[in-house]
């Protein structure tokens, strides 16, 4: 099981090479996080955008662009689309998003024609490592569905799951994450949880453990279940925080990132390969967990 990133780095350059391809290359951190992967033996790349911008950018880094693949296309949304078309037609593993904004590149990835929809639903899934903790948390949607309902929540825990267990971790436990861990009818979100966790018991959600309503601090801390006298398998214990919404997601992704010296990386997952879907203002070593991560996702799903 990974623990670190440092051993989800390692287990992605023992799996082989695998190839990412970026839409819109012409970003600094983008680069720097490319290199590095190619440098850790865990992806190679397909650099698709403004050839000249790219090729500044890398002397500057001084990366050998000699070792890459660059396909010049000036156009954001062109570039986009031609990105996805190389990962759909099985020439590539994963998908990069680049300096492109989070609309266009999606409109891409869900293209009728060439993109890479399923027909599953999906969703975001952010890996963080943090300081004090024993293992890695998933937390998922920080980025992508809104105000899922119960059908949703059902489909982003699968997602969610299938990612923790690329990562080693063969039974997740997840807590569907509350603002209370009793069952309230004034709260929605309390009465999605009872039934996630009603459905994990029966086996209606395989391939995991979970329990819910969770409040955040029973979720995450052993000392706060034992002080609450709360019996669960999955309280202080647990790998997936399923945030009820994506302003809870979002707000602790970034209390984390910003807030916490803690480590993360993110894909965006059902869809026909693994898509790196991270914010233009995260750094290269964000990037470069999230290429490995999306490696190890690549490789599983095989």
């Amino acid at each position: 099981m990974s623990k670190t990133f440092d051993k989800i780095l390692d287990t992605a350059k023992a799996q082989g090479m695998k190839t990412v391809v970026v839409a819109v290359a012409q970003d600094e951190p983008v680069l720097e996080a490319v290199r590095d992967a190619k440098k850790n033996g865990i992806a190679n790349a397909i650099l698709v955008g403004d050839k000249e911008k790219i090729l500044f950018i890398a002397k500057n880094i001084g990366m050998d662009v000699s070792e890459f693949e660059i396909i010049d296309e000036k156009s954001v949304s062109k570039a986009s689309l031609t990105a996805v078309q190389i990962v759909s037609s099985g020439k590539a593993d994963m998908l990069m998003k680049g300096l492109v904004d989070t609309a266009t590149f999606l409109r891409a990835v869900l293209n009728k024609e060439v993109g890479l929809r399923t027909g599953k639903q999906m969703s975001h899934v952010a890996v963080f490592e943090i300081p004090g903790y024993d293992r890695l948390i998933f937390i998922t949607d920080v980025a992508f569905n809104m105000y899922p309902e119960l059908k949703e929540k059902i489909a982003i825990i699968k997602n969610s799951v299938a990612v923790a267990r690329a990562c080693g971790v063969e039974l997740p436990k997840v807590a569907v994450v509350c603002a209370v861990e009793v069952v309230n009818p004034g709260m929605p979100a309390t009465l999605d949880a009872a039934m996630l966790s009603k459905m994990g018991d029966r086996g209606q959600i395989k391939d995991c453990i979970i329990d819910g309503p969770l409040a955040l601090d029973i979720a995450i801390s052993e000392g706060a279940t034992k002080h609450k006298k709360i019996q669960s398998p999955v309280a202080g214990k647990a790998d997936i925080l399923l945030m009820p919404n994506i302003e809870a997601g979002n707000i602790m992704y970034k209390t984390l990132t910003y807030g916490t010296p803690s480590k993360n990386g993110g894909l965006l997952v059902g869809t026909s390969a693994p898509v790196i879907l991270t914010s233009r203002a995260d750094s290269p070593e964000t990037k470069l967990h999230s290429i490995a991560l999306a490696a190890l996702v690549a490789e599983y799903n095989k």
